[in-house]
């Protein structure tokens, strides 16, 4: 079993890093022929960086559309970061102080990751425009998230697992060693969604989160009387 995991994630890694990448590499060679920032945007490439940092870490956009959309989305993504931030540990030896000191925040971000994800299940059930233009495949990533949330607390609060194992796996993995994996229910369906996770995060609408920093109405400075925005490839025609 130890094997079979440590070659799951391997793989699922590889795809991940590889799959991101291209996605990346894409969007940055996509052309953007048009002058396109929603408006009010700003006028200088400070501006924009701002804008960026505002739209990244606040969801400013989504808070001035819908409030309580931005309420959940808001929680999920921020409580995300924080439990991402806390399983750094199993990565790490010695573990960094930053990351020793929000242990214990990391549980109750746990709870409130779930708190946020089954409020935008809830809308996506409930709100009928949002219902009609939600794809079977909108509802299986918010169930897939929420049941790794829930399996991850219950390894915390109901059936304990070796977490010094899961380490020694983990950063032994690193090293391309495969070491001993506990073989406990909830690890299990943890790790095995977490796996699918990152096998198909490269192929899904997960990808807005490298997206957002290349889309044209939020990485462009509002000055078409100032400047001619032309895209490479019409300049490469001009010359």
């Amino acid at each position: 079993m130890s094997t079979v995991y440590a070659l799951l994630f391997i793989i699922a890694t590889l795809v991940l890093v590889i799959g991101l990448a291209r996605k990346i590499v894409q969007y940055a060679k996509t052309p953007a022929p048009l002058k396109i920032p929603t408006t009010p945007a700003p006028v200088t490439q400070t501006g924009v960086v701002m804008r960026m940092f505002r739209e990244v870490v606040f969801f400013e956009s989504l808070f001035k559309s819908t409030k309580w959309t931005w309420i959940f989305a808001w929680l999920f993504h921020m409580a995300l970061f924080v439990v991402l931030l806390r399983h750094l540990r199993y990565f790490t030896d010695p573990v960094w102080l930053p990351i020793e000191l929000i242990q214990p925040f990391g549980v109750y971000a746990g709870f409130a990751m779930l708190a946020g994800l089954a409020g935008l299940l809830v809308r996506r059930i409930f709100v009928d425009r949002v219902r009609y233009i939600s794809a079977p495949s909108d509802y299986l990533w918010l169930v897939m998230l929420l049941f790794i949330g829930f399996s991850g607390l219950m390894m915390k609060f109901v059936a304990h697992t070796d977490i010094v194992m899961v380490k020694q796996f983990f950063t032994g993995l690193m090293g391309l060693h495969i070491g001993t994996l506990p073989i406990d229910f909830p690890l299990i369906i943890h790790l095995t969604l977490v796996a699918l996770l990152m096998l198909l995060f490269p192929f899904s609408k997960l990808l807005h989160v490298p997206g957002i920093f290349f889309s044209p109405t939020r990485n462009q400075v509002d000055n078409p009387r100032e400047k001619r925005h032309l895209a490479p490839w019409a300049k490469a025609m001009e010359e």
